[in-house]
């Protein structure tokens, strides 16, 4: 699944991911390959990105810090709020 977070100011993250959890209106959610198509408010709070990344690439890390997440590489980052949208396994995040 293909991910992207856009600020005012750049392109924050682009590049495949498994899982992402993201702080909404009414509590954190997560979001999966194959997720139903959805639009979203965010609110201000940590994004959590489960990267995927091949053996011959080298993890992009935007974020406060890099660790592994079940063999992967795992980052968070800070939003002051924004949106979301999901549709056909690609994300889009315009975020403050």
């Amino acid at each position: 699944m293909e991910l992207q977070v856009i600020t005012p100011d750049e392109t924050l993250f682009q590049g495949n991911v498994s899982h992402v959890v993201l702080p909404g209106l009414d509590g954190s959610f997560g979001v999966l390959t194959g997720h139903a198509p959805m639009i979203s408010a965010l609110t201000k709070g940590t994004v959590r990105v489960e990267q995927v990344v091949a053996e011959n690439e080298k993890p992009k890390n935007p974020g406060k810090y890099n660790k592994e997440f079940k063999g992967q590489p795992t980052f968070t980052f800070d939003i002051l709020g924004g949106v979301i949208e999901v549709k056909d396994n690609k994300i889009i995040v315009l975020a403050e």
